[in-house]
């Protein structure tokens, strides 16, 4: 507190009356009525009368003069500090130390309250979270105290939109060098899966930042690289440029690909010269049986997405001519191959990774052994799609064939021909092929996504597996589920196609048949129950894909041999993780219960680190809003000022603060205007003298 400002500060009229508010405007309306009818009448005094009964009205309302005590209050001055880890490269931090120390000295000199708040690292590799400390450390402070805020950061935030609204000005001095540069090794494209025996073609840039040195900029730069442990090789790589590097995965699963740049003179930091990727290694050319019972609209559907994908051999088959057609056009004038049955569901069943019936009915082509067949192929590890449509319900379904046995569900003989969205079932929430079709899709009155409706459905009764998508009225309208060793989908409708043509906006037809196609065939990121980690650093993030309920319990073992468990709560439906903090670099193994798998900790790419040269262009858009300036920490440091509220505060060698004026009352007072009986004998005098003057008259 710097002072008290006493007397009629804040000085009012106040009234108290004696009889109460109601009784008083009674009687103020009798007066007025007196005074209305001495006008009416000629009274020459009816000017004093009236001046007498306010007199006597203000006696009994009881007027009194309140005046204030106040104390006035310190401004309130934030310095941010920025503890980051950007900010803690090469001399930042000391920086840091000395700005801070310049503030408080300055603002201590003016007499201004000062309060410090820290911006560490975000969590999970979330980057500077600046603002949010700022908001944090807002929440705690008097704003109407609040004269300025200084940054002291080297600008690299990574939560610009959370910025609030600052009654003061912002003001930021920016830590680094002028000449400081930097080299950063970024993996631009690394696809997600890897064809084993093959190559995979990795896309590598390396970038120069900052006050690069002459002698190394646009140098070539050697990038070193190893897969699983391997010992290192290398490629040289340009710099400033796309770099294209083929590799070839020998094992299954997930594959760790360790990428290193060898530190250069004078750069920053080598936190950002190392990368690791990992990629699923799968099968070589996947071979895909597609038979379509009859030609119609939606047959291209399935057989595009399948030729979309490279890894896939597809054959396909359609009935054109059944052998129960009698149409009299001779056989030897058909442009028609004869359907090789016993080779393809015989002789070379077992070579096909997936086999897809869409829209097939029994007619007498394959004989029940065939089908027999198939469900022994699905049972040993094969995969089989069944797309229904009003066949599916017939009596000619092959549901009725020895391949019904394995059906995770019974169609009956009912046939919806109605229009319905299609939408996820609770199950189909968690599960991978269908968990986040839906995001971010506008939801109708009844809750179903917004996607384009279907106009058929075959009705069935789920009686194995499980039900992802659903229909009319709930029912069942995809159904996954495993058999033996493999995999069967039954999809009661043949209405995809009209996502795929765009009907009333369509939906993600082909994210959900390519999703349900590589499920089938096995892909390990669309597995119901998986396990996986990412390393940040130190830091291992373990994720747990599981249809069960959680929360669910990881062992894991360092690269010393020790165990320890990690409790996975549940993130998501279906997706559970946890951060585990380890000690020290190497390969860590994963394992809950039969899942496991493997991962490399070490110097990775975090965020913080992906660009480390100060500079004050994020922070620009608030600074320019609050009237605030930058001060570079290299330069003389900058004096501090007050300037009025509206003014810009930010000029030549100095920043500015803008005093609030704040304060808090401390006392009251009340005086009585007049005493009670001097308003009663001024009305007596005012009343009196008009009648006399009346009297004269």
């Amino acid at each position: 507190m710097t002072g008290l400002l006493t007397g009629l500060a804040g000085a009012q009229i106040t009234f108290d009356p004696f009889l109460g508010w109601p009784l008083l405007a009674i009687l103020a309306a009798a007066a007025v009525l007196v005074v209305a009818l001495s006008v009416w009448r000629g009274l020459a005094g009816w000017w004093l009368r009236a001046l007498g009964l306010a007199a006597v009205l203000a006696a009994l309302a009881n007027p009194a003069l309140q005046s204030e005590e106040r104390s006035t209050l310190d401004d309130v001055v934030l310095i941010l500090r920025d503890d980051s880890g950007s900010n803690r490269l090469a001399g930042r931090e000391a920086q840091t130390d000395a700005a801070q120390a310049h503030l408080e000295g300055r603002l201590a000199a003016m007499g201004v309250d000062r309060r410090l708040a820290s911006v560490p690292d975000g969590p999970d590799d979330s980057g500077t979270r600046l603002m949010e400390a700022l908001n944090t450390a807002l929440a705690d402070l008097p704003r109407d105290r609040l004269a300025g805020v200084f940054v002291i950061s080297d600008g690299i935030i990574h939560d610009t939109g959370a910025a609030p609204d600052l009654p003061a000005p912002l003001h930021l001095l920016q830590t680094g060098e002028p000449g400081d540069w930097d080299r950063r090794l970024t993996i631009r494209n690394a696809p997600a899966y890897g064809i084993l025996g093959e190559t995979v073609t990795m896309t590598l840039r390396i970038d120069d930042e900052g006050a690069v040195p002459p002698a190394l900029r646009g140098q070539p730069v050697q990038v070193g690289f190893s897969v699983n442990g391997e010992p290192m090789r290398y490629a040289t790589a340009p710099s400033g440029r796309d770099m294209e590097l083929g590799l070839t995965l020998d094992r299954g699963g997930l594959n760790v690909l360790h990428f290193v740049v060898d530190p250069a003179p004078g750069e920053l930091t080598t936190r950002n010269n190392e990368a690791v990727v990992q990629i699923n290694g799968i099968r070589d050319r996947l071979r895909v049986l597609l038979v379509s019972g009859e030609p119609h609209t939606g047959q291209r559907t399935w057989r595009n997405l399948l030729k979309s994908d490279q890894a896939v051999d597809l054959v396909h088959f359609t009935i054109l001519r059944p052998p129960d057609r009698q149409d009299g056009v001779p056989v030897n004038e058909l442009s028609l191959i004869a359907f090789p049955t016993r080779e393809l569901f015989i002789d070379k069943i077992d070579e096909f990774d997936l086999i897809i019936f869409d829209r097939y009915r029994r007619r007498g082509i394959l004989p029940n052994s065939y089908f027999d067949n198939i469900r022994r192929y699905v049972e040993e590890g094969g995969a089989l799609l069944v797309v229904g449509g009003t066949e599916l319900a017939s009596a000619d379904s092959i549901y009725y064939s020895p391949l019904g046995r394995i059906f995770p569900a019974e169609p009956t003989a009912r046939v919806f021909e109605q229009a319905y969205v299609p939408h996820l079932s609770d199950m189909g929430t968690r599960h991978p092929v269908t968990a986040d079709l839906a995001a971010g899709q506008t939801l109708r009155d009844d809750g179903t996504p917004g996607w384009g409706r279907w106009l058929r459905q075959v009705e069935l009764i789920a009686r194995s597996g499980t039900v992802v998508m659903e229909g009319v009225g709930t029912r069942p309208l995809l159904v996954l589920d495993r058999v033996g060793e493999g995999r069967i989908a039954l999809l009661a409708s043949d209405q995809a196609w009209l996502w795929d043509r765009g009907f009333e906006g369509g939906g993600p037809q082909a994210e959900l048949l390519r999703r349900l196609a590589h499920w089938m065939m096995a892909e390990p990121e669309l597995e119901e129950e998986a396990l996986s980690a990412e390393a940040q650093g130190l830091s291992l993030r373990v994720s747990r894909q599981s249809l069960l309920d959680g929360p669910h319990t990881v062992i894991i073992t360092d690269p010393e041999g020790n165990e320890q468990e990690l409790t996975l709560p549940e993130q998501a439906p279906g997706r559970f993780a946890a951060t585990y903090e380890a000690t020290e670099p190497g390969l860590y193994r994963l394992r809950d219960g039969d899942l496991d798998t493997v991962i490399v900790l070490g110097p990775a790419n975090p965020r913080e680190y992906e660009t480390t040269i100060a500079s004050a262009a994020l922070l620009q858009p608030q600074l320019t809003a609050t009237g605030g300036g930058v001060a570079e920490v290299a330069n003389p440091l900058p004096d501090l000022r007050r300037v009025a509220e509206g003014r810009q505060a930010a000029g030549r060698g100095w920043l500015g603060i803008t005093p609030r004026g704040a304060y808090v009352t401390t006392d009251l007072r009340l005086s009585a205007l007049l005493p009670a009986w001097a308003w009663l004998l001024l009305g007596a005098g005012f009343i009196l003298a008009g009648w006399l003057r009346e009297a004269r008259r």
